[in-house]
């Protein structure tokens, strides 16, 4: 006799659970993801995070490398690249924060959000979340410089891609500290604010976009993240154009400002919105409800 599978009816989710999956999260939806986010991360050995810091730092490198590919690419040699160039190039930027927060690494500005956050609601957590920074900063860096040294020293890449990395890291570290700082909270503010609505949306299509969409405005404005354009400066100076004392002039403003733009443009504002404006303990109205019809009387003869 032929073995047949037996298929066992499963039990359908309720019109409410069905209805809330299709529903647009809440504030209060995406803080509490948040907050789990924060714990698993706090919750994480010193190693663990100093590995996944040295993925995101290489993976990072995608970012700065499909930037300067497509600048190689479209310019002709010995000539600057144009603005319709620089914007075309800068399609690509979003390519390492799309593998590194899809991936799930650990990259600093993300961590100015997730743990704060928590450490905000709970009043506590704040030597873990130092711990935690201090390990996936120096860790970040470290694979920026990996990401620069097989960019620039194996000859893995084109003499030409190589210098347009470096032409772009020596674009950034040649703006004063005041400017670096600023651009910095730009780009703070916004890799904070990717982060927030990653944890509020229902599907990686969903995701990717939003990645997209705002890490092509931070690399459209040319803002300051301290380890995206790490890999760059870096390149710049394993090749000679730059001095090493060049490097810490320009990440240490960049760090202040990253951590100012995402704890107080975005963290704060919305811990405000959703402890302080009352989101968690707010109920929507009750809807207008239609007077039911009476049935006709029936007419009297």
């Amino acid at each position: 006799m032929p073995f047949r599978l037996r298929r066992y009816p499963t039990q359908a989710p309720s019109a409410q659970d069905a209805q809330k999956n299709l529903e647009r999260p809440s504030a209060q939806d995406i803080y509490e993801q948040v907050a789990n986010n924060a714990r698993q991360e706090l919750g994480r050995s010193s190693v663990s995070l100093a590995i996944s810091g040295l993925a995101g730092g290489i993976f990072m490198g995608l970012s700065a490398l499909g930037n300067a590919i497509a600048i190689a690419l479209l310019t002709t040699p010995g000539s600057s690249p144009t603005r319709t160039v620089l914007f075309v190039a800068k399609m690509f930027y979003p390519l390492g924060f799309i593998v590194v927060i899809l991936g799930r690494s650990q990259l600093f500005t993300e961590n100015t959000l997730y743990p704060v956050a928590l450490v905000l609601a709970e009043k506590k957590h704040f030597w873990k979340t130092l711990r935690l920074w201090a390990t996936v900063l120096p860790a970040n860096v470290l694979g920026a410089l990996a990401f620069a040294a097989l960019a620039s020293l194996t000859g893995a890449l084109g003499t030409d891609i190589v210098h347009s990395l470096a032409q772009l890291g020596l674009d950034a570290i040649h703006n004063p500290p005041a400017t670096i700082f600023w651009s910095g909270v730009m780009g703070g503010w916004i890799i904070a604010t990717v982060a927030w609505l990653v944890s509020g949306s229902h599907s990686i299509t969903g995701s990717v976009m939003i990645i997209w969409m705002l890490t092509f405005v931070v690399g459209l404005g040319s803002f300051a993240h301290c380890i995206a354009t790490s890999g760059e400066i870096l390149t710049a100076i394993l090749i000679g154009k730059a001095a090493w004392s060049t490097y810490p002039a320009w990440l240490l403003p960049a760090v202040a400002g990253n951590i100012c733009g995402g704890v107080g443009m975005v963290t704060l504002l919305e811990y405000g919105q959703v402890i302080y404006g009352g989101d968690a303990e707010a109920e929507a109205i009750a809807p207008l409800l239609k007077e039911e019809s009476k049935p006709d009387e029936p007419v009297q003869s």
